[in-house]
């Protein structure tokens, strides 16, 4: 394969892939998100981190197109949420969830294939083309899946859907990927094999870009270019990742003294 030309197109576009300004998100009267500003640029790559509870999950329902903050704007692939289709909108956002339920007996190659009607089965109504199947098998094999393309999902470990996951969020080409505790149950061999795909993929794609949530620093892939800390929904520290990820910020995040490590570009953090 040379390189993903053929694999992946970033759409072309002047504005910031994501703009989200000064948004609060209250739900049942209870404030989720406080004046929460994020502008990620074409090729950034940022983390989320942050303990339970602290916002995250509501900070990537907004970012993906799933839902309106209270206040403030935010704009995504230049489209303003609130003036824009946003079913439309979502088709050119990849999401990565490990928890995504799929009951069939699929194989990875047919998963990657339901990424292209976002369903949880094959659409009998989509004529799947012969660039489209070549298409799947490309995204298998930057992932390092293309020896397990016709293992059945049930059968697959979790570090084996986590990749075909990806894979099924790439297969539309989107401009934006979204990638919510990608790590989540895998053993330390699955998690590296997951980081180094997803390395491999963000330098073969400059364009993209991604943000990837995570509770742990462990789990982020040396390609991290931002990151943001959020605690109780409030924004403690974000920019570029070697200002934003510090003993002090992460000590504040998590409400616990630790120390932050960073060795041949992963991090790590242990007790002060």
């Amino acid at each position: 394969m040379d390189g993903l030309a053929t694999v992946i197109v970033v759409h072309s576009i002047s504005d910031p892939i994501l703009d989200a300004a000064n948004i609060d998100v209250v739900r049942n009267g209870r404030p989720l998100l406080h004046d929460v500003s994020l502008r990620v640029e074409p090729g950034e790559h940022w983390a989320l981190l942050g303990p339970n509870g602290a916002g995250k999950s509501t900070l990537m329902t907004i970012l993906g197109a799933r839902g309106h903050p209270t206040t403030g704007t935010v704009d995504v692939l230049g489209k303003r949420l609130g003036r824009v289709d946003m079913r439309e909108l979502r088709t050119h956002i990849g999401h990565v969830d490990p928890r995504w339920r799929i009951d069939l007996p699929l194989t990875a190659h047919e998963v990657v294939l339901t990424g292209l009607t976002n369903t949880p089965e094959l659409d009998r109504r989509h004529v799947y083309t012969e660039a489209e199947h070549r298409h799947a098998d490309d995204l298998l094999a930057l992932l390092g899946m293309t020896s397990r393309r016709d293992s059945v999902w049930p059968v697959m470990s979790q570090g084996e859907r986590g990749r075909t996951l990806i894979a099924r969020a790439l297969m539309p080409r989107p401009d934006l990927l979204l990638l919510d505790e990608p790590a989540t149950g895998l053993d330390l061999a699955a998690r590296e094999k997951l980081l180094s795909g997803i390395d491999q993929l963000r330098s073969e794609v400059p364009g993209l870009a991604s943000v990837l949530v995570t509770h742990h620093l462990e789990d982020l892939p040396t390609s991290t270019s931002h990151a943001m800390l959020l605690r109780d929904g409030e924004v403690i520290a974000a920019g570029i990742v070697d200002e934003a990820l510090t003993s002090s910020t992460i000590s504040s995040c998590f409400d616990h003294d630790v120390v932050v490590r960073r060795a041949d570009g992963r991090w790590a953090a242990v007790a002060a």
